[in-house]
């Protein structure tokens, strides 16, 4: 696989899930799963930056790839650092207003959960990812013979479960079905076809 397919993939891959996170379900106290969930619930609890938190709650994540994974580390350490940047640079979205109807919570834990799984699809189909949860989802994937976004979509429910208990019951409900939908379309973008 050439360098230039690999970083074109987790650039536009980070844009991505940087807009989803930003313009749809920051705006709306959406949450994603995995460490974007929880960047995300500690900027709303307490204002941290998410990028940011996400590469510290991820350390633990690569501490373990290092050791027994080391060619996951070493593919995830770019999407894994591209995003969270991104997810902080691309932060003005924000405060930019969308028509009545793009704005509405229901829409944009749709069209959020969307850009953020195709965003983190096309990073794991060119082999790498935005690491923490996801890189761990990888993992289990290769151990358990199991599509990794169906062990996402697991990981994310824990997450935004947690998170609505802490922000509200309405998060809760919209963020279950952005998880859904990142879920599915990682999904369909990572699936493997068979051939007999």
């Amino acid at each position: 696989m050439s360098f230039v397919k690999k970083a074109s993939a987790i650039i536009a891959g980070s844009i991505s899930v940087a807009i989803g996170v930003n313009l749809f379900l920051f705006p709306n106290e959406l949450l994603d799963g995995g460490m974007i969930g929880i960047g995300l619930i500690v900027n709303y609890l307490w204002g941290f930056e998410t990028g940011l938190t996400i590469i510290f709650c991820s350390i633990p994540i690569f501490i373990l790839a290092w050791f027994r994974y080391r060619s996951y580390f070493y593919n995830s350490i770019h999407g894994f650092l591209v995003s969270s940047f991104f997810i902080d640079v691309l932060s003005p979205l924000r405060h930019v207003q969308l028509s009545e109807i793009l704005q509405s919570p229901l829409i944009s834990s749709i069209l959020g959960g969307l850009l953020v799984g195709i965003g983190i699809g096309t990073m794991l189909k060119f082999e790498t990812s935005t690491g923490g949860t996801d890189l761990l989802a990888q993992f289990l994937s290769d151990m358990f013979r199991m599509n990794v976004g169906v062990i996402i979509l697991l990981i994310d429910a824990l997450v935004v479960i947690i998170g609505g208990f802490l922000i509200s019951p309405e998060t809760l409900l919209l963020s279950l079905i952005t998880i859904f939908v990142v879920g599915i379309s990682t999904s369909l973008l990572t699936l493997k076809i068979i051939h007999y």
